[in-house]
Order: structure tokens, then C-alpha cells, then sequence
């Protein structure tokens, strides 16, 4: 990669591999039990601190979930939110609910909770006098560039969201201005593919972007 005016020059073989960055990008829930190396993980968020924030707020907090009882409140919480979900569904597909995989809690050796802070004064509110939930779209903007950089090290991320954000913030004993955003079951994935493993199980497909661009 050259430097063109003083900007890096992404050539056509940079971005073929940023293209298939972002193909392999998946929602793991499949992990090893290997620890992370020293370090990767704030390495990591650090990467994902260049994010884009609204009015440059930087709202995104990251609670490296270490403590064992503060995990278990997080997995019990998962099963009771999860047995509600099942209740819901009826038929064939309860049946295909209760057999998906829908988090590592158990096997993934890192844990980080996202939360966005409302009450930060960093930014002066600058964008979000108007729409005030663009916060917590910037904290959604990290949580996908610390994706993209973990896949890049064959670190894979589950994106955990059968919770509830109440109990999650008084597990977590953080403050109440903070709102929850992710639950991220970090590690090294047990496989890798292109194709995401609710499209493999045939629970949803993939659509073409046609369909979502509409021209007015």
C-alpha cells in the first residue's frame, strides 16, 4: 500500500481482501476454549475506537466481563430470555428454535459487554439534537469495526442479544445513564465459513441487495 497525497492508495488487491473480510465475517457461537494472547483483546478495542461517532462523542463503553459470578448472572439471564423466546413460536418452528445455537457463553473465553453512554458530555451534543439515538448507532459502528478486526486475526465475535438490558446493567453494575447494547462472546471459532450457520440450518437466506435499494 503507497501513500497517494498523503492518503493511503487501497489498490484493487487490498480490496478484494477487504471484500472477503467482509464475506467471512460471521456471528460465531461455535468456539475453542483457547485464551486470547496477551493483549489481543484491547488491541482490539482499540481498532474499534476509530469508529465513526456522531459529533465525535465517542459514547461506546467496553466491560471486559472477567468476574465468574457476574458471567453466570449473564448465562442465566440468557436461558430464562431464551425460554421466552421459544414460548413464542409454535410448531415446526419451535421445534427448529430449540435447536439452534444462539450464544458461547459456555465455551468462549472472552466476554465483553457494550454499553453507550448517554450522559457523556464529550462532543457538546453536537448531532443529536435531533436524533439523540445516533449514540447508539455510533457504539453499533465500533462493535462492527472490532468485528472486522478480529475476523481479520481469526478471532471470531457472537453478538449475544436474547438478554435483558436491565438485569444485564445491574449484573454488570454499571451506571444507569448507560445503555446496553452488546453482549460479545469473543474467541477462536471451532470453523470457519461464508455462509452464516442460521442460513446453513435453513432458519432464514440470505437476500440479494436489490432488494433493499429503492430510488425515489
Amino acid at each position: 500500500m503507497s501513500l497517494v497525497g498523503g492518503a493511503p492508495d487501497f489498490d484493487t488487491g487490498f480490496r478484494d481482501r477487504l471484500a472477503d473480510l467482509l464475506a467471512w465475517r460471521r456471528d460465531v457461537r461455535r468456539f475453542r476454549t483457547d485464551t486470547l494472547p496477551p493483549g489481543a483483546l484491547e488491541r482490539l478495542i482499540g481498532l474499534a475506537c476509530l469508529a465513526p461517532s456522531v459529533g465525535l462523542s465517542q459514547p461506546w463503553r467496553f466491560v471486559v466481563v472477567d468476574n465468574v459470578s457476574r458471567r453466570n448472572a449473564v448465562r442465566e439471564n440468557f436461558r430464562a430470555c431464551n425460554a421466552d423466546a421459544l414460548a413464542a413460536y409454535h410448531g415446526e418452528r419451535a421445534q427448529r428454535y430449540a435447536t439452534l445455537k444462539l450464544a458461547g457463553l459456555d465455551e468462549a473465553p472472552a466476554h465483553v459487554a457494550v454499553f453507550a453512554d448517554h450522559g457523556t458530555e464529550q462532543g457538546y451534543g453536537a448531532g443529536r439534537r435531533t436524533m439523540p439515538e445516533t449514540a447508539d448507532y455510533s457504539v453499533v459502528a465500533a462493535i462492527h469495526t472490532l468485528w472486522l478486526a478480529a475476523r481479520a486475526e481469526d478471532i471470531g465475535i457472537g453478538w449475544v442479544s436474547i438478554l435483558d438490558p436491565t438485569a444485564i446493567n445491574d449484573a454488570l453494575d454499571v451506571p444507569k445513564d448507560w445503555s446496553f447494547i452488546a453482549y460479545l462472546c469473543i474467541g477462536y471459532p471451532q470453523e470457519g465459513s461464508s455462509v452464516p450457520e442460521l442460513e446453513r440450518v435453513g432458519w432464514e437466506y440470505r437476500r440479494t441487495p436489490e432488494e433493499f435499494i429503492l430510488r425515489r
